[in-house]
């Protein structure tokens, strides 16, 4: 290839020096005519050098460059990369650009607008800046003063992540989830439950705050920060609870936040750790919900009643501050006296009053009513409903106390023979029908039996409801009182007199008499005669 070059270089010269001779020949024709030169000859080559693809290949030229000279040449060159942090020198400044030099072979430029007015660069001052492009369509390098700020920014907040420290931010706004906030120009995010150790139920109240956090996540890749001020408030706590469990003893009455509300207790927030005040440990009456006795936030005074270092677990009692309501409770409530109480609890077997809180007492279904047949006390009371009673027992060891209702009203059975003497006839209704007899209301809640057997002189009854029926008006004569067993014994059929004396001279002794076969038994036969008498025709003596 340099031969050719060469070759093609000489050939050129030639042929411009034949060019001068010939013309030199026209003009001057008297001059003697110069010898002729052999162009292709190689001894026109012999003093150039010639070289070949191997020789290009192999020979290698050193020069040797002053090292001042070379220090002078490098510092003029800067290591630049696109998408990086430079520094330049600013050199000029239009309405729109500032101008910078930043060690390349163009300047770049900056919009003027990413800088405040009142605080742009002055004509040879150092700015780190954000090299964008090294040229753009126009053939301007372009730089930004703002992404190199976020740039040195996130890295100061790289190192404020990587060396755990706090730092603080401003609550911006409230998004889902949490809120976002602003820790030095850069926003990130505060998820709701690292707020506060307690659950946050207003977050607006944040809003404008100032607050210290610690980033818990850093994603520079997805620009993604996360804070957290709980991580802060429990390192806070830990302390707190570690010194708590130093001082703390059995007995002690300490002052709390109710913290949250459960179903079955209440935490509460001791200063640096919960304490629980179990259900049962909240009042001496009966509690259905903690939340019928205390609310979120208030402030409660608690007794200690037990705690666990190990599980740093403590008990705490809100009723242990006041005295059991069952000491002198039988010189409160004697027998005899009469109490008030609300209904807090109903059985089949009974109704339960709480008299005062922890003091309950029981009035069975037996001693609601003197005359009614009470089976269950929902009858007659409602939950909740207050009523009086009167105490009948108490027993302290086991702590419990039987009322009564019907004790308030006079026994109508310490009246009932006089007011109803054997003998005497009386009017009731048939309110129920069994396979022995009727009973019939008298009064209201008194009521007699008439056996099936007093039902009628000469009929047989195998059921009273061959001859009444419910709710049938009847009138009655008292055979029988039982103050004790409350039991009264009503016949029907002597309200009538015994016919039975006329009925025996009437079927005298070998008088022929007709009948209706109404039973056909293995001793007889059961015949309706007249007057409903019944008679018996016994196998032995039937006629053939």
């Amino acid at each position: 290839m340099v031969e050719k070059e060469l070759e093609t270089s000489l050939l050129e010269e030639a042929s411009e020096e034949r060019s001068d001779e010939v013309s030199a020949e026209t003009v001057v024709s008297t001059e003697e005519t110069a010898p002729a030169i052999d162009y292709l000859s190689p001894e026109l080559f012999q003093n150039i050098k010639v070289y070949n693809k191997e020789d290009l290949a192999q020979e290698e030229v050193e020069e040797e460059i002053p090292a001042e000279l070379q220090s002078m040449y490098l510092e003029t060159l800067s290591d630049i990369d696109e998408q990086a942090l430079v520094s330049g020198r600013v050199i000029g400044m239009t309405d729109n650009d500032i101008i910078l030099d930043i060690g390349f072979k163009s300047e770049g430029i900056i919009d003027r607008s990413e800088f405040p007015e009142d605080k742009l660069p002055s004509i040879g001052e150092q700015v780190e800046v954000f090299l964008e492009t090294l040229e753009d369509r126009k053939g301007n390098m372009i730089l930004s003063k703002t992404k190199a700020d976020f740039l040195k920014c996130w890295k100061k907040i790289r190192k404020t992540y990587e060396n755990n420290e706090i730092i603080s931010c401003k609550i911006l706004r409230r998004i889902k989830g949490g809120m976002v906030v602003d820790i030095g120009d850069i926003e990130a995010f505060l998820p709701g439950s690292q707020i506060d150790i307690r659950p946050v139920r207003d977050f607006d109240m944040y809003l404008d705050k100032e607050l210290e956090v610690r980033i818990v996540k850093f994603n520079e890749m997805r620009k993604n920060i996360v804070v957290s001020r709980k991580v802060l408030l429990e390192d806070e706590l830990k302390e707190q609870r570690e010194h708590l469990f130093d001082q703390i003893n059995i007995g002690d009455i300490i002052e709390g936040q109710v913290k949250n509300v459960t179903d079955f207790g209440v935490f509460i927030d001791l200063g640096g750790v919960d304490g629980l005040l179990h259900i049962t440990d909240i009042s001496w009456g009966r509690v259905n919900h903690p939340s019928e006795v205390v609310t979120l936030d208030e402030k409660l005074t608690v007794k200690v009643i037990d705690f666990d270092e190990d599980k740093k677990r403590i008990s705490l009692g809100l009723k242990q501050l006041t005295t059991h309501p069952w000491e002198n409770v039988n010189e409160k409530y004697p027998i005899g006296s009469i109490v008030k109480g609300k209904i807090v609890s109903m059985t089949n077997y009974g109704a339960f009053i709480e008299i005062e809180p922890g003091v309950e007492g029981l009035i069975h279904v037996s001693e609601i009513s003197w005359t009614k047949h009470i089976k269950n006390p929902s009858e007659q009371y409602n939950m909740g409903d207050e009523i009086e009673a009167q105490v009948l027992t108490i027993d302290i060891e086991d702590r419990k106390i039987s009322l009564g209702v019907k004790q308030l009203q006079p026994d109508p059975w310490d009246t009932i023979e006089e007011k109803y003497m054997i003998g005497t006839l009386q009017k009731g209704k048939v309110i129920n029908l069994t396979q022995f007899g009727a009973f019939v209301e008298l009064e209201e809640g008194i009521d007699g039996l008439i056996h099936v057997s007093d039902l009628s002189w000469t009929k047989v009854v195998r059921h009273p409801k061959e001859i009444l029926e419910k709710n049938q008006e009847v009138e009655v004569r008292i055979l029988e009182i039982s103050r004790e067993n409350r039991r009264i014994s009503l016949g029907l059929k002597q309200v009538e007199d015994d016919p039975w004396n006329e009925l025996i001279k009437y079927f005298e002794s070998g008088k022929e008499v007709q009948g209706t076969v109404i039973h056909v038994l293995d001793k007889g036969i059961i015949l309706q005669l007249e007057h409903e008498v019944e008679g018996i025709v016994p196998l032995g003596k039937k006629s053939k």
